[in-house]
């Protein structure tokens, strides 16, 4: 086995990272605002009133100056797989290649036919046909979306597949066990309610600008009452399919699971930390962390992961170090049966080139038992505490989603409350929180991404495929400088959307309308 570069392994996950955070400031948005102009301009065609025209454009214009830089970013990601993760594009391609191919028909096909219409179709096609349009570009945006989501999952839970020993390459064998996979259909599903949860607090935050400087008063009421009940319904949904995917997680992932709430003793009745400080670090033990403050809610997380309060969930020292009472194997037997699958697919090759049919056979048949261990072989005399994800960053990317998962509710809630009585305009405080809300609710959206892919580290296929075998054999400052180089570049494009889109803010709906009419 050759020598690990982990430098490069370390730059080549920050490199991606960073691309995967800038590519989502803008997916969410798009996802979400997409439905949002599609209902708008429904009441537009139903009721015939031009003022919801206006909104709806106003609101379109902001999406597209959203939506291109988007694109722009995503390609880079899907890049990046076979520059700098070529031996993962290499194992899994006939796999992964299946839904990136249909996203990309449905991205570049359906989303850019449909956008095309939406955008400069309004004095040439119907109203019908123009609405028709808009509410196909909001399926296909949304369905590419899923896509690399099931792409994503299979990453997190691998079925549908056999390995192919001649080869050294998974192979798909059935389509639809990949994709209703239940972890991509709970990834799916909860992934985009939160982009229209995050949608949602973008109109009603920018609305609330309007309502601060008494400005298109009438627009801003209409669009918050339109967007706050979009957003009541995403964040139930959003919190519902939450909750599945804690069980989801539980089942198939139970180390991300301990390190989501930095359970080191597996319990029978375990509290969930509802809320929680580290301290200081425990010498003894590798990247254990210890509550300096904590505030627990009895039985939750058992109940959370297995609908059951007496439920026994396992701690990240039952898995590191196994719990024979439990059946859990400690990760030094899964190292010790992931070398075994290694040296047996080694063994099966060279016996196979040797034309020693027997000799073949029976390597193939030790490494097929101990197969869906692969992965942890890589880490043959290695210390199992590598196999660790951060805990402390899981930790609190999880609850941070969460708490600020459930301030958003109560927020929409609060706020559709005083917009349908019409008592909104005089509550400035409120106002100036629903404007500032909107950064939080990225903010929300990055901490979920982190603790689906910190808290599966170190695994790019769970148990099959650890980053440090994925990892290209390129050299470490070539990746190093095409970091900075992506920083910078995304950055601009950050900086330049932001200067765009307040561009337009400033200028309203009115001038917005007006400079589109032709």
């Amino acid at each position: 086995m050759q020598q690990i570069d982990f430098s490069l392994v370390d730059w080549s996950r920050a490199q991606f990272a960073l691309t995967a955070m800038y590519h989502w400031i803008f997916v969410p948005l798009t996802l979400g605002l997409s439905f949002i102009l599609a209902i708008m301009e429904s009441i537009y065609v139903k009721t015939g009133n031009p003022e919801w025209k206006k909104i709806t454009k106003f609101w379109m214009n902001l999406f597209g100056i959203n939506f291109a830089i988007g694109v722009a970013t995503g390609i880079i990601l899907e890049f990046e797989f076979g520059t700098n993760w070529s031996n993962y594009s290499w194992f899994v391609g006939d796999i992964f290649g299946a839904p990136l191919a249909i996203e990309g028909i449905m991205a570049f096909f359906m989303e850019s036919t449909f956008i095309a219409i939406m955008f400069f179709g309004w004095n040439k096609v119907s109203k019908k046909a123009h609405l028709t349009a808009t509410w196909l570009t909001a399926i296909g945006s949304n369905l590419s979306g899923l896509w690399i989501l099931v792409a994503n999952a299979w990453m997190q839970n691998p079925v549908g597949m056999e390995f192919n020993p001649d080869t050294a390459r998974n192979e798909m064998h059935n389509f639809l066990d990949v994709l209703f996979n239940p972890v991509a259909m709970n990834k799916f599903l909860h992934t985009i309610t939160s982009g229209y949860l995050l949608a949602s607090i973008f109109v009603v935050g920018v609305s609330a600008w309007f309502l601060l400087k008494k400005r298109e008063e009438q627009f801003a009421m209409k669009s918050i009452i339109v967007a706050s009940v979009f957003g009541i319904l995403a964040a139930v949904y959003t919190i519902f399919s939450g909750d599945e995917s804690a069980r989801v997680v539980a089942k198939h992932q139970p180390m991300k699971f301990a390190s989501m709430e930095a359970l080191y003793d597996g319990q029978q009745n375990a509290p969930l930390v509802a809320i929680g400080f580290f301290g200081h670090p425990k010498a003894e033990t590798p990247n254990e962390q210890e509550f300096a403050f904590k505030f627990e809610i009895p039985n939750m997380l058992s109940y959370l992961a297995f609908l059951d309060a007496n439920a026994f969930v396992p701690g990240i020292r039952d898995l590191v170090h196994g719990n024979q009472e439990r059946g859990i194997i400690s990760y030094k037997e899964k190292i010790a049966k992931g070398k075994k699958a290694i040296d047996a697919l080694a063994a099966y090759k060279n016996a196979k080139k040797a034309k020693k049919e027997q000799d073949a056979a029976d390597a193939l048949k030790i490494f097929k038992e101990n197969f869906e261990y692969f992965g942890y072989g890589y880490y043959f005399g290695k210390d199992p505490h590598m196999l660790l994800p951060n805990v402390k960053i899981s930790f609190y990317a999880f609850h941070t989603m969460v708490l600020l998962g459930g301030f958003f509710l109560v927020l929409l809630m609060y706020i559709y409350f005083l917009a349908r009585n019409n008592k909104l305009q005089d509550k400035k405080w409120l106002l100036w929180t629903a404007l500032w809300t909107i950064p939080l609710v990225y903010l929300a959206q990055q901490a979920g991404w982190v603790v689906a892919e910190v808290g599966r580290q170190p695994w790019v296929i769970q148990d099959l495929m650890p980053n440090i075998a994925a990892v290209s054999q390129i050299d470490t400052y070539s990746v190093q400088i095409t970091f900075f180089l992506f920083l910078v570049v995304f950055t601009a494009l950050l900086i330049a959307e932001i200067k765009i889109m307040l561009t337009t803010v400033r200028k309203g709906p009115e001038i917005t309308e007006n400079s589109t009419k032709k």
